[in-house]
């Protein structure tokens, strides 16, 4: 009995370590003149060099939800920086601000593309980074976001899109798409309809670049974030099993980009 209760409290012991050793730290930099607040996670017990994982915010802007996403890509392995694309202390608190804010940059590709850019030059700078291996997250605005870097021509092996916009207005873009491009969607979605998604996909498609959709049953717009509560019939709603599965997913996707070479 005692030794079983040695073991059980060694293994705590161990548990908590392994806990502790996921630092943070907020990062303030700039895009021209604008300052922005940014959230760094890595894991300060894991020695050298690894890949770097840019994370981008939904609509409400830079969070405790995306901050976790930092820190549970942290305790993967990665060191993760969630950029902040709104800019510091821009945090809309209703749905109404939420879309105001969030409208400026899907009406402006070139500053949200800029914005996403300075994020992630702040990780690349980051000493523990393996530059030659990055990639890029998103949720719903953020989503949309990564997948604009991508168009972008950003130097990416990967992008991971969650229950993002996929329309651009400039799919012609795509042929500057680098970056493997993983997205994940919910099959009901009502904000993300059936024509914007097989428009995605052409896009794709015509620039040869190298794409997995993945389609949710059951679920709808903001799948993976529990505060979106479970009612499907307003549109955003948590799905537990799409949220599992798609983390799954977006590990798969990064357990293949990040292979040594190309």
């Amino acid at each position: 009995m005692l030794k079983q209760i040695i073991v059980a409290a060694a293994l705590t012991c161990c548990a908590a370590s392994a806990e502790a050793a996921v630092k943070t730290k907020v990062i303030e930099y700039k895009q021209g003149d604008t300052v922005l607040e940014g959230y760094l996670a890595w894991d300060n017990a894991k020695v050298g060099k690894r890949p770097g994982v840019l994370v981008v915010h939904e609509w409400t802007g830079l969070g405790p939800y995306v901050k976790k996403r930092a820190e549970m890509l942290a305790k993967l392995g990665y060191v993760a920086f969630a950029a902040d694309i709104y800019g510091k202390g821009v945090r809309p608190a209703t749905p109404a601000d939420a879309a105001k804010v969030a409208a400026i940059y899907k009406d402006d590709r070139p500053l949200m593309r800029a914005r996403a850019r300075a994020g992630l030059e702040v990780l690349k700078s980051q000493k523990t980074v393996d530059q030659k291996r990055l990639a890029a997250i998103g949720y719903c605005f953020g989503g949309t976001t990564v997948l604009e870097l991508a168009r972008d021509g950003a130097d990416l092996r990967g992008v991971a899109s969650f229950h993002g916009g996929l329309a651009t207005p400039k799919p012609e873009d795509a042929r500057n798409i680098k970056a493997k491009i993983l997205a994940m969607h919910g099959a009901d979605d009502p904000f993300v309809k059936a024509d914007e998604v097989a428009a995605f996909q052409q896009e794709l498609r015509a620039a040869r670049v190298d794409w997995q959709f993945i389609s949710y049953a059951n679920a709808v717009h903001s799948f993976t974030n529990p505060e979106a509560g479970n009612d499907n019939s307003k549109g955003a709603a948590y799905n537990e099993k799409a949220d599992k599965r798609s983390w799954e997913a977006m590990k798969l996707f990064f357990s293949e980009i990040f292979k040594e070479g190309r």
